[in-house]
C-alpha cells in the first residue's frame, strides 16, 4: 500500500535550517506529482512546494521563495524540502503529498494520499 513518512522536523532558531524528508513506497515514485502543504496552527492548509513527475514545472509558493527549495533522489523514492532561513511564520506541521496523476494540482481534492506530517517549530 502507498505510505509516506515525513522526518526532519524539530524546533530551528530563526534563521536556522532544516531538511525534511518523505519516504514513499507502494507506488511508481516517478509517475506521480508530490508535493509539500503545510498547517500552522489555527491556519488553513497551504500549499509550499511540488514538483510534476516528469521534473517539467516546479512551483515554490511566494511566501517560501528564495529560502525552500524541493528536491527529490528517484533511487530513493524519497522527496526533500530543504527549508532555510526560517521564520517564527514557517512554524507548522508539514505534509508530503502524493497527487493522482503526473501533473500538480496544488488542490486538496487532486491528493489521494498524505503522510502525517513533520512538525517545525520556530522559535528562541
Amino acid at each position: 500500500q502507498v505510505q509516506l513518512v515525513e522526518s526532519g522536523g524539530g524546533l530551528a532558531q530563526p534563521g536556522g535550517s532544516l531538511r525534511l524528508s518523505c519516504a514513499a513506497s507502494g507506488f511508481t515514485f516517478s509517475s506521480y506529482a508530490m508535493s509539500w502543504a503545510r498547517q500552522a496552527p489555527g491556519k488553513g492548509l497551504e500549499w509550499v512546494s511540488g514538483f510534476y513527475s516528469d521534473g517539467s514545472d516546479t512551483y515554490i509558493a511566494d511566501s517560501v521563495k528564495g529560502r525552500f527549495t524541493i528536491s527529490r533522489d528517484k533511487a530513493k523514492n524519497t522527496v526533500y524540502l530543504q527549508v532555510n532561513s526560517l521564520k517564527p511564520g514557517d512554524t507548522a506541521l508539514y505534509y508530503c503529498a502524493k497527487e493522482g496523476g503526473p501533473s500538480m494540482s496544488r488542490d486538496y481534492y487532486g491528493i489521494d494520499y498524505w503522510g502525517k506530517g513533520t512538525l517545525v517549530t520556530v522559535s528562541s
